[in-house]
């Protein structure tokens, strides 16, 4: 079993930044792939970011390129979304999740959410215009 508390989200305003933090324990954090996905009010959950277990791969939906960044501190169980230049259209609530690192790395089953197996509790981010 791995445990996923996401922290950091908030209110912001429009073109501001929030950095979020997901800290893992359980199992070893190491041998996942974590990833990143939102859910907005009466839509449904879609992906934002994936990173491998080294850190040497990042994936991303196309809306957030260049304005989010995902990283990972495996000293610190701790996978981060660093998110610039927000916009209204990103207020949701934003989860952290895990994917077993044996399968495949490509784009459409990284952004499936049924590839994941393990899910924190969501940080909602707020951005006004």
């Amino acid at each position: 079993q791995v445990q996923l508390v996401e922290s950091g989200g908030g209110l912001v305003q429009a073109g501001g930044s929030l950095r979020l933090s997901c800290a893992a324990s359980g199992r070893t954090f190491i041998r996942y792939t974590m990833g990143w996905f939102r859910q907005a009010p009466g839509k449904e959950r879609e992906f934002v970011a994936a990173i491998s277990w080294s850190g040497g791969n990042t994936y991303y939906t196309d809306s957030v390129k260049g304005r989010f960044t995902i990283s990972r501190d495996n000293a610190k169980n701790t996978v981060y979304l660093q998110m610039n230049s927000l916009k209204s259209e990103y207020t949701a609530v934003y989860y952290c999740t895990a994917r077993t690192e044996t399968l495949a790395w490509h784009g459409s089953r990284l952004s499936d959410s049924y590839e994941y197996v393990y899910w924190g509790q969501g940080t909602q981010v707020t951005v006004s215009s």
